[in-house]
């Protein structure tokens, strides 16, 4: 039997392409045909994905999978394919966060959350890599839903970091962490706020660490660095890595006191268990995938009381017994997310099509 997953881009260094081709490596070691196939493939990545025109139709028993988070040709690529269909749908931000920001991106998203609608009825299984997402996949109408979270290989993050970048970070200062792309959704202004408010009031000995790609359009970047400077920090104070390769990435895992999300959308959020396998405390906004990913870990919060979030990611950053207890909650929690949780999973899904 053929597993073949469909992607509209992969990448090195992203969640979505990362995942299928560990998926990819799942099947086929269960003894399956399997590729990924993709609209985009980088160029270093040739020998890890194929390009979509390479693709050819198999038999009725052949799977094919797609990952569901932008809109592309490949939603109706799929509805025309004769053999089982997966969708597997990793959410889309709802498109009124970009307005005023990026008018590109509130019609992507649009037209994103409108397609997907196309494909009710039309495939044999609907996954989610959240509770959250599979929530909204069963209030459209779609049917036989399930979760599978995004698969991480948990080796990596025993890499060795990059030993420079690991000697900066570690001067002294707190080490406040978020890791995700600079969107509207993210909120990497109530971070910068939140960073004002701990140096305002509980002392001058912090650092935000800002790691992920800087948006296309530089709007809501432009709104970032103007209050970074309005409330007085320095570049060395508040700091956009941009997107980093995964030494510099354990690096700022690795020097992180604690993990701190404003953000209010997550499909599913991949930095939620990353902080979990470095052990870094997660202190995190209650809201869309965040809670079901964390469960009972990490610390949420339900409204953004900036001074007292902050007394909370500072008694976190320190050694002690409320810090041991929420590292031993996330260690607890961390095998649901682990390979061989993922791997059951997947082979269940695929034995019941």
């Amino acid at each position: 039997m053929r597993v073949d997953q469909w992607v509209p881009a992969l990448h090195r260094g992203d969640a979505i392409g990362d995942s299928a081709r560990l998926m990819r490596d799942v099947f086929r070691r269960l003894g399956h045909q399997a590729d990924v196939y993709a609209l985009e493939v980088d160029d270093d990545l040739a020998g890890e994905g194929r390009p979509f025109t390479e693709w050819r139709p198999g038999g009725p028993a052949d799977v094919v999978i797609l990952h569901y988070a932008v809109p592309s040709p490949l939603t109706a690529a799929l509805r025309q394919h004769g053999g089982r269909r997966v969708l597997l749908h990793h959410n889309i931000t709802p498109p009124g966060f970009f307005v005023g920001y990026d008018a590109e991106m509130v019609h992507i998203c649009r037209v994103g959350r409108q397609e997907l609608l196309q494909l009710r009825g039309q495939v044999d299984l609907a996954l989610a890599d959240s509770e959250f997402t599979r929530a909204e996949l069963e209030a459209a109408g779609f049917t036989n839903t399930g979760v599978l979270p995004i698969a991480l290989d948990f080796e990596r993050y025993r890499q060795a970091p990059n030993p420079v970048l690991d000697r900066l970070l570690a001067d002294g200062l707190t080490n406040l962490l978020f890791v995700g792309r600079v969107a509207p959704n993210k909120k990497q202004d109530d971070l910068i706020r939140l960073a004002a408010c701990w140096k305002r009031a509980l002392g001058p000995d912090v650092r935000l660490l800002l790691v992920g790609k800087l948006p296309r359009r530089r709007h809501y970047f432009d709104a970032l660095q103007a209050l970074q400077y309005e409330l007085g920090f320095t570049p060395w104070e508040v700091v956009f890595t941009g997107h980093v390769d995964h030494a510099d990435l354990l690096s700022c895992y690795r020097q992180a006191h604690v993990f701190v999300s404003m953000s209010e959308h997550e499909g599913f959020g991949v930095p939620l268990v990353e902080s979990m396998l470095m052990r870094v405390p997660v202190l995190a906004f209650d809201s869309t995938a965040v809670p079901h990913t964390l469960g009972a870990a990490g610390v949420l919060f339900r409204e953004k009381r900036l001074d007292e979030v902050a007394e909370m990611a500072q008694r976190l950053a320190r050694p002690g017994p409320l810090r041991e207890a929420v590292l031993a909650g996330q260690d607890e929690r961390l095998p649901a997310f682990g390979p061989p949780a993922v791997e059951a999973a997947l082979r269940g899904y695929l034995d019941s099509l």
